[in-house]
């Protein structure tokens, strides 16, 4: 019995410091990437800064330093350059 109650904590405690954040984080992800705008400065997952230009369904159309403009997937990316101004 008391074998049982230690597996069932263990699962618990895994729920609440694993599973709920990495939701909430995906939740949160989802929604920035639904919200983006064209103006908005981004960071991808492979660390590229840039500006949006251009939103299509599952792309986006980025600018980079100079006059050089990159099409990325949507899933590429990561978080806003202003997020992380100010968390640095």
């Amino acid at each position: 019995m008391n074998e049982i109650v230690m597996i069932g904590a263990i699962f618990i405690v895994m729920y609440f410091f694993m599973i709920k954040p990495q939701a909430k984080k995906q939740k949160d992800l989802k929604a920035f990437r639904e919200n983006m705008k064209a103006g908005d400065k981004i960071v991808t997952i492979g660390g590229i800064h840039g500006k949006i230009l251009e939103i299509n369904d599952s792309t986006v159309l980025v600018s980079c330093e100079g006059s050089s403009k990159i099409r990325f997937d949507k899933s590429a990316i990561a978080t806003s350059s202003e997020d992380k101004l100010q968390t640095a």
